[in-house]
């Protein structure tokens, strides 16, 4: 049977734990430093504390340390990794080859991930990464079923990670050095500034500008929550939620969302497939992702093929549309009233809701201080008008229902009950009249992951007159959850061992048909407790996750395949480029030892003048109509495109700043370059 799992982010260990309760079967969060995420760092104690509660049930905490590392950072990365894997770390996720040293050496036991920031997109890097010793690859985003598929049957035994949802960047991730370029602060340190979500002019190679003001590197937000069965059939085993600096309502719908999503895959999969965590979420509210922080939803690449990934006129969160401004009421200097007709009759408007809504400038927000029925009360937003299409991107309600009804989550546990009478005064309990017989009662419980636990109660407990009363209150006292589990009646046994005959007619005499003891529910659920006592004394039996073989074969195969690659960080006389991110000696160390003839620095520290700033399955010019293969001039019309530009390349202008969009149609490829 497949282990499939959903992964989840977390800012910090309380987001991690809220997102295990919602039905994550692991968790990625980064440590104190070299995450590259810069501004979603935790303690060790932090981490050491969410590892704890995760593995109660068998779930899983991987720690970011996917920075490139320079040469004086790598004693104290690999200080913070061995740190990481005593705070009880079920895996790193990295990218800086300096770390296999210590798989190497024996200092780490736990698995590596080779990072989203390796850009493994082609069997023959995949095999690389893999003969390395990486337990799994978590692979490029742009990339389709086909080309995932062909991974997985080239490396059937290695785990493959692919996100399923969560913000996107243009270009392929670790090859992104736009950031650096303009500011200085560098994406693969974990400091990108986000030029991609920057607005910007469009001008052709005459000069002539053809977009203004648009956020034209911007794409909207990933969703492949309707796919997960698709990518499980590929060779996907855990699917990835981006967010690691989002917060905790975002994580708790988003994974709620998607854990329903595996659920419902797997049930329509019986025997093929499990989750790699175990216990099952309880009550908890009804996830709507629309309601949460998004730019519009696109499956990119997945099927091969492309559509309008652009979220240029609306670069942040829109949220859920909800109608369209039908009046515009002025109420005082500072105030208006808008009246809304709403697209369904189910949206319910509350005060303090947050909206937005598109203009020529980019997206605008704003409160609504009194809401009622159709009508927003708010102070004056410039550009509302009548026809202004409106969204929602903070529904007071909705966050009210997460808090109010938050997720729980619990294991599953069968119980056996037996009950054995003894003779007269077999407990010894003093004072006892004559023919009073003791009772043991022993409870067994299994858990969905199969601890045991056996505990038992003896006492002087009268003959339960009323046998189905009395085994209704075992079963109902019993089947109910304490601590992190959910018990379950399974049997209940009895078993006489008295000798001689029982008196009848006597409180003492014990009924034909099922001879319980009348016991008081207050004893039932101590027995319950010291149940669930005893299984928390018992570690979870974690589902195995793979550990990855060093095989100098595969990863020298490897590094000869992406000689065939095009356009990757290695050419054909087999020179390393400064797409590699060798930012350190053991990095280069690493390439040279397998074929390597030489080894560039990496972008951070030897800028290249002329480098490709950015390479993209994004297209500007597929975006708006105008490539030249596949043109559509009803989309360039729309984008206020009424002549087709000259072939050659397109230019990006923002205060002073001239990027150059040059198109390799034989990829079907953008790439951003400086200009100058």
């Amino acid at each position: 049977m497949t282990s499939i799992e959903l992964l989840a982010p977390a800012r910090t260990a309380d987001i991690g734990i809220a997102a295990i309760d919602c039905g994550a079967d692991a968790v990625y969060i980064a440590g104190p430093e070299f995450g590259a995420r810069q501004a979603a760092g935790n303690s060790i104690e932090d981490l050491r504390r969410l590892c704890a509660y995760a593995h109660r049930f068998g779930a899983r905490i991987y720690v970011t340390i996917n920075t490139i590392l320079y040469e004086t950072e790598v004693e104290e990365a690999r200080r913070l990794a061995i740190a990481c894997q005593d705070a009880g770390a079920d895996a790193l996720i990295v990218q800086d080859l300096s770390l296999l040293e210590l798989r190497r050496n024996g200092s780490l036991h736990i698995p590596l991930h080779a990072s989203t920031q390796c850009a493994i997109r082609t069997p023959g890097k995949a095999a690389f990464y893999a003969g390395l010793g990486y337990g799994r690859l978590v692979l490029e985003r742009e990339l389709s079923l086909g080309q995932i598929r062909a991974i997985h049957e080239a490396l059937p035994s290695e785990e493959l990670e692919f996100f399923v949802h969560g913000a996107l960047c243009v270009c392929y991730s670790g090859e992104c050095y736009l950031s650096d370029f303009i500011t200085g602060r560098s994406a693969n340190r974990g400091e990108c500034a986000q030029p991609c979500r920057s607005r910007y002019d469009l001008e052709d190679s005459s000069g002539r500008i053809l977009v203004r003001d648009k956020a034209l590197l911007s794409l909207k937000d990933y969703n492949l929550t309707s796919r997960i069965g698709s990518l499980a059939e590929a060779g996907v085993c855990s699917f990835k939620i981006e967010g690691r600096l989002k917060n905790e309502s975002y994580v708790r719908n988003v994974v709620r969302d998607c854990s329903l999503a595996m659920d419902a895959f797997i049930a329509t999969h019986p025997g093929e497939y499990r989750r790699s965590s175990f216990g099952r979420v309880v009550s908890g509210f009804i996830p709507e992702p629309s309601k949460t922080f998004n730019r519009g939803y696109t499956t990119l690449f997945i099927d091969g093929k492309r559509g309008e990934w652009s979220s240029m006129y609306a670069p942040k969160s829109m949220g859920e549309e909800i109608g369209t401004v039908t009046a515009v009421k002025i109420l005082g200097r500072d105030e208006i009233e808008l009246s809304v007709r709403l697209v369904s009759d189910k949206i319910r408007l509350c005060n303090g809701d947050g909206f937005s809504f598109a203009t020529s400038d980019g997206v605008t927000g704003f409160r609504g201080d009194v809401c009622s029925g159709i009508n927003i009360r708010c102070k004056r937003v410039s550009g509302l008008k009548n026809g202004t299409r409106l969204f929602r991107n903070i529904s007071v309600e909705f966050e009210k229902e997460l808090e109010r009804n938050a997720c729980r989550r619990l294991i599953p546990a069968k119980v056996r009950l037996s009950f054995s009478w003894g003779g007269q005064d077999t407990v010894g309990k003093a004072g006892l009249s004559s023919g009073e017989r003791g009772c043991r009662i022993a409870a067994s419980a299994v858990s969905e992951d199969g601890r045991e636990a056996t505990i038992s109660l003896e006492d002087h407990f009268p003959f339960a007159m009323n046998t189905e009363r009395q085994k209704a209150l075992f079963e109902s006292q019993i089947s109910k959850s304490s601590g992190t589990y959910s018990f379950s009646v399974e049997s209940l046994d009895f078993a006489d061992s008295t000798k001689g005959p029982i008196p009848q007619g006597s409180s003492s005499s014990v009924p034909e048909s099922s001879p319980l003891p009348l016991v008081p529910a207050s004893a039932i659920n101590a027995l319950r407790r010291r149940l669930s006592d005893e299984l928390d004394k018992v570690p979870c039996n974690t589902i195995p996750i793979a550990a990855g073989l060093i095989s100098p074969s595969l990863s020298e195969s490897g590094f000869s395949a992406m000689t065939e690659d095009r356009n990757d960080c290695i050419s054909k006389d087999k020179s390393i480029n400064y797409k590699a991110n060798v930012a350190n000696s053991s990095a280069k160390k690493a390439y040279l030892a397998h074929g390597a003839s030489n080894v560039g620095e990496a972008y951070e520290i030897k800028a290249v003048h002329g480098a490709e700033l950015m390479r993209s399955k994004y297209c500007v010019r597929y975006e708006l109509g105008l490539c030249h293969l596949h043109p559509d001039p009803i989309r360039a019309r729309r984008h206020g495109i009424l002549t087709k530009p000259p072939k050659g390349p397109l230019f990006l202008l923002n205060n002073g700043l001239r990027l150059r969009l040059d198109f390799d149609c034989t990829s079907c490829e953008m790439t951003v370059k400086s200009a100058d």
